[in-house]
């Protein structure tokens, strides 16, 4: 009798045991799933602008200094990624000659909007220089527009297109910001540059009586 009383407790604690492990398996997975769902939130947090360019500027072989540095430095560093990779990829200029432009433009997009479009009608010809002529541009997109239209109708070595319309978006830039102020319409009749002065009057002197 006691043998069987001591079989039974046996069998009750090896059944308790092995209940115990099959509820803590699940508890101390739940609880690992819960501790790494924080992290992956954290994570996703941070692929910002500054995670989206270093990614995109690495790709390109930019080494990973430069990227961070210049990524960190940007204003708008995911068009400042974007840019370098668009220039890299749609034209023959390579990611370390278009890094250093994209990271000064203004705005990197449409810097590398005019580099792709003007490089599309020039070639070989004068890669280099597209970029210093776009960057110096304080208008590329409508300077690159300049220098597709005219190569695309006109007979012009490409040199000479690129100075006719940095020459030409430079002195729009000026007109537009001189003509800001509405001008003056004057009357008709009157002359500019004069002040109209009403004539003077003669005083009127009284005459006595007798004195003709």
């Amino acid at each position: 009798m006691l043998k069987s009383k001591k079989a039974v407790s046996k069998g009750e604690n090896k059944q308790s045991s092995s209940t115990l492990r099959i509820l803590t398996v699940p508890v101390l997975a739940i609880a690992g799933l819960l501790t790494t769902i924080p992290d992956m939130a954290i994570a996703a947090s941070y692929r910002n602008d500054y995670s989206v360019c270093a990614a995109g500027l690495l790709k390109v072989g930019i080494t990973q200094q430069a990227a961070s540095q210049g990524c960190a430095k940007a204003l708008r560093p995911r068009d400042f990624g974007a840019c370098v990779v668009k220039i890299n990829k749609q034209t023959q200029i390579a990611a370390p000659d278009a890094f250093s432009y994209c990271a000064r433009a203004r705005r990197p997009e449409e810097l590398a909007t005019c580099v792709v479009g003007v490089s599309s009608m020039t070639k070989e010809a004068v890669n280099p220089s597209v970029l210093n002529y776009c960057g110096r541009s304080l208008l590329p997109v409508r300077f690159g527009q300049c220098v597709v239209g005219l190569l695309s109708k006109v007979e012009l070595p490409p040199t000479q297109a690129l100075d006719t319309c940095i020459d030409g978006s430079d002195s729009s830039v000026i007109g537009d910001s001189s003509s800001s102020t509405p001008p003056i319409i004057l009357p008709a009749g009157s002359s500019p540059g004069f002040e109209t002065t009403p004539p003077a009057t003669q005083p009127i002197i009284p005459v006595q009586p007798g004195t003709n």
